[in-house]
Parts: C-alpha cells; sequence; structure tokens
C-alpha cells in the first residue's frame, strides 16, 4: 500500500534549516551512501513549502536552468504549499497551492497511483499532514550537528504512542532512522 513519507535530513538537536533557511550545516557533513535514488524511485508525487521551494530555485538557479530539476524529480507532479506568488520553473509539473492538506493529499495520492507520496518539508506542512492523519512515515537521516536554533524538524508532539521504530543503521556519519506513524 503507498504512503506518505517525510523523508529529510535533521540534526541532532531536531532542525532541518538553520534561522536563515540556510542548509549549509548539512553539505559539510561528511555523507555516506546516497540513499535518495532508490527512496525517490518509488516516490510518484511530492509537497514541499513555499519557504524549501525558494530555497531549492535559489539554490540550484532554476529559473536560469531548469534542467536541473528534472535531473533530480524527473517528471513526477510536485505541490508546493504557499500563501504567495512564486515563479514556476519552466516545463516542470508544479502545482501551487494553499488550504487543507486532505484534498491535496487526494490529487496526489491520484497522481501517485501505488507509488508513494514524499513530504519535503518544511516542519510546519508536515505537521498539518500528521494532523490530519494522512501521514505514515518518518525516514530521517539525523547528521552528527546541532544548529541550537533554526526550523524545527516536526512541529508537533507525536510521543511514543504515535511512533514505532521502524529501522535505524549508519550512513556514513548520518543515523538513518525510520519511525511508523501510528493513528
Amino acid at each position: 500500500m503507498p504512503k506518505t513519507q517525510y523523508y529529510t535530513a535533521t540534526t541532532i538537536d531536531g532542525f532541518i534549516a538553520d534561522p536563515d533557511d540556510s542548509l549549509d550545516w548539512l553539505f559539510a557533513v561528511a555523507e555516506g551512501e546516497n540513499r535518495f535514488a532508490e527512496f525517490f524511485a518509488g516516490v510518484g508525487a511530492f509537497a514541499m513549502g513555499a519557504t524549501t521551494y525558494e530555497w531549492v530555485l535559489a539554490h540550484d538557479d532554476l529559473l536560469e536552468h531548469p534542467e536541473k530539476w528534472k535531473s533530480y524529480y524527473a517528471d513526477v507532479p510536485c505541490w508546493v504549499f504557499t500563501h504567495r506568488e512564486l515563479p514556476p520553473i519552466p516545463g516542470v509539473d508544479l502545482r501551487f497551492v494553499r488550504g487543507d492538506v486532505r484534498p491535496v493529499h487526494e490529487q496526489m495520492s491520484r497522481a501517485a497511483g501505488e507509488t508513494n507520496i514524499w513530504l519535503v518539508g518544511g516542519g510546519e506542512l508536515v505537521g498539518a499532514f500528521a494532523d490530519a492523519g494522512l501521514l505514515d512515515e518518518l525516514i530521517l537521516g539525523q547528521a552528527p550537528a546541532t544548529l541550537g536554533a533554526g526550523k524545527p524538524l516536526l512541529p508537533r508532539r507525536l510521543g511514543p504512542d504515535r511512533l514505532e521504530l521502524v529501522s535505524a543503521a549508519q550512513n556514513g556519519q548520518f543515523v538513518q532512522i525510520t519511525y511508523r506513524v501510528k493513528s
């Protein structure tokens, strides 16, 4: 059965970006085996928030080089949750949306078919999916770094009654941890 998964990197102290929305801390960590390609092969639709979209746009200069997006994500449709106007990337299947995640999740599920839905981030968006009972897994690459402040991994309370450890393994300097989210 397809899953809705939050696959992301996080610091030991639970941040996905620094206070300026930068991921520079992540690129300073020695990578292990790149598991993203294997993960993404099972993805049929994905969603991200406006801040994540803006960071990706700027970091990879995607308006000037839209081919980079396709090299990462092929033709998999992406929903971007936003309350403001954002520039589309030429030739990319982007759907700018706002509001309740439930009807968007239905659209994403139809598009994904028998494959999974990836929630890229940020944490507040993923929290909205969790609040609606639409989050099945957390797949976390925990990096050997602390930020002390920044954008939280998941600004929601999910206790041990809702999270079940599925696996944990070392991957270079990272610990790859997967939790099942129980309703």
